[in-house]
């Protein structure tokens, strides 16, 4: 079956099989690289660690983003 056909196959689907299949589809790309997981879990808890020990200073995450825009449009 040619891409094209099968794209609006997909697109003529109801939302919730649209979702159903991306969430599938997604799924089966996802390979867990179980060093790079940990790597993350640990990143996220060394932050969580600061922040409780009061370390460093948290902003709010509309600030954030704010402040992430300001710098992308730079």
């Amino acid at each position: 079956m040619p891409i094209d056909q099968l794209t609006a196959e997909a697109l003529a689907l109801p939302d919730n099989l649209k979702i159903q299949l991306v969430e599938e589809l997604l799924a089966s790309l996802e390979t867990v690289d179980e060093a790079i997981q940990a790597e993350w879990i640990a990143e996220a808890q060394r932050r969580r660690d600061e922040i409780l020990a009061g370390t460093v200073q948290t902003i709010p995450g509309d600030e954030a983003l704010a402040q992430a825009r300001s710098l992308l449009n730079q």
